[in-house]
């Protein structure tokens, strides 16, 4: 396998542009060819989440290659949700790693501002499981629910979880402050970060990535330059939250890291900064901790103690992420990779204490399912690339699903909150605020549903569970109620009616 060099990269301001898709991407191939040695690229592989609901275009490809005129040369689009950009990087290191092609352009972008909230909100929830939707659900709330589950198991004070959370927030706008890029360029303080609105509990609108413009490209060679892709890995995972065993790690980054650290020959303690998909502040939590950089729980931990933060020993999102150098979707993971080049190149513009060798960038698709790690290295140092790369030989054990029972089987009309959030910036058709819960029936069985009010929740409260059309509601249990249910159990154990009468004999009894 051939070793495969980063010749150029480029990017666009990201924000709100009143510039077409295509336009974004031939500015961004532009820049990405103007910083590189190689002018003429074998192919394009160009990254899109949905283009067709965003912008109306479809046969997006074939319109990029006319725009920047490159009729004749192979043009593919790659998918996979928020992560396209990196599996459209993955797809063009495979083609030169075989010898295939020489020199390919990779461009990934989105165009998303010229919709209104509710619109672009729509259109991301597309990417999570269709009877999660039907509830209400969005990314942010199932992402609030996840956090939660976080929070309770590792046994975090919500007073905690926020300052943590508050702290990543405002260690990402401070490094984006520094991004000529970035979307959002100004820091923000601890009293901005507490008293932003809430979007779905425990998230608040400072925990949520923007919606954005932008896009990113990323030129690769056979021929040798200073940077080198040594280590690549891709994992998939369970679309539905209720069909994960795991609520508080992202089983499709720990494969897709696993692959990637193997293939590069190296450990996640010799990586010296990483680009993390931080679309939702706890997200860098969960994602430094799927990669190995920090033990299960600690991840919160690692933020406090200014680990993470620029001057630590293991910066993350020197950038500013997604949070604050904006994600549109499309083009998120090809510009992590442009932000790491940048950086190990030196011509970043917030200068690390030593000169990093060697970055990881992870990019999450959809809800944690189509996962992907990038590892990049100074290729001009001593780190013997050409004898240690090579692809991983068999992949680690896939996720295991959470047993359900079979469809065949009603669910019971009882059960227990897994985890829940209180929706407060819902999708069209839902009036805000709104309940949702993962609830674990009586055969064991998870389901998404709705709350008939938004008081008492609780992970482990008991609950009544009805279906409604084509969706379930839960009703919590009242401390009251679950004291007459225990009466009544306890007076039927001693053949007793609440009113003192004798029961009528049962049908064993009577045989």
């Amino acid at each position: 396998m051939q070793t495969v060099y980063v010749a150029g990269v480029g990017m666009t301001k990201f924000g709100k542009s009143s510039q077409s898709l295509a336009q974004l991407l031939r500015e961004a191939a532009a820049s990405a060819l103007s910083s590189s040695p190689v002018q003429e690229v074998d192919a394009l592989y160009v990254g899109a989440m949905n283009p067709e609901e965003f912008t109306g275009d479809s046969n997006i490809a074939s319109l990029v290659a006319e725009a920047l005129e490159l009729g004749g040369v192979p043009a593919i689009r790659v998918e996979t949700a928020s992560s396209a950009g990196a599996a459209a990087l993955h797809a063009a290191f495979q083609a030169v790693a075989s010898g295939y092609y020489r020199h390919v352009l990779v461009l990934a972008g989105e165009k998303m501002t010229h919709l209104s909230t509710s619109a672009a909100t729509r259109i991301l929830a597309e990417v999570i499981d269709k009877q999660e939707r039907l509830c209400g659900a969005t990314m942010p709330a199932l992402a609030a629910m996840i956090t939660e589950r976080y929070r309770k198991r590792y046994r975090l004070s919500h007073s905690r979880l926020e300052q943590i959370l508050c702290r990543i927030a405002v260690k990402n706008h401070l490094n984006g402050s520094y991004n000529p890029h970035a979307q959002f360029q100004q820091p923000i303080s601890e009293e901005t970060y507490l008293s932003s609105k809430l979007v779905s509990t425990p998230l608040r609108l400072y925990d949520c990535a923007p919606i954005t413009d932008g896009a990113a490209a990323i030129i690769l060679t056979s021929e040798q330059t200073d940077i080198a892709i040594t280590g690549i890995g891709h994992g998939t995972g369970s679309l539905g939250l209720a069909e994960r065993d795991s609520f508080t790690s992202f089983h499709a980054t720990q494969i897709a890291a696993s692959r990637a650290y193997q293939m590069a020959g190296v450990s996640p303690s010799e990586i010296d900064f990483a680009e993390v998909h931080d679309a939702f502040t706890p997200f860098e939590i969960i994602c430094t901790e799927d990669l190995g950089f920090f033990a299960p729980g600690k991840g919160g931990q690692a933020v406090e103690e200014g680990k993470t933060g620029l001057e630590g020993s293991l910066p993350i999102n020197p950038s500013g992420g997604l949070k604050s150098r904006g994600h549109p979707v499309g083009a998120t993971g090809a510009a992590q990779v442009a932000e790491a080049v940048w950086r190990l190149r030196g011509n970043a513009k917030t200068k690390s204490k030593d000169q990093p060798k060697r970055a990881l960038c992870q990019s999450t698709g959809g809800l944690g399912s189509n996962n992907l790690v990038t590892i990049l290295e100074r290729s001009d140092k001593p780190l013997s690339i050409q004898s240690r790369q090579k692809a991983p030989s068999s992949p680690p054990v896939r996720q295991r699903r959470a047993k359900q029972p079979t469809d065949e089987a009603a669910p019971s009309d009882e059960g227990h909150i897994e985890t829940f959030t209180i929706l407060y910036v819902t999708p069209d058709g839902f009036l805000p605020p709104l309940a949702l819960a993962l609830i674990r029936d009586r055969q064991g069985r998870l389901i998404m549903a709705q709350g008939e009010d938004i008081t008492h929740l609780e992970i482990g409260r008991e609950v009544y569970l009805r279906k409604v059309g084509d969706h379930y509601l839960f009703t919590v249990k009242s401390h009251l109620r679950k004291v007459r249910e225990a009466l009544n159990k306890l007076l039927t154990r001693g053949r007793l009616l609440p009113t003192g009468e004798k029961m009528a004999p049962s049908k064993k009894e009577k045989l």
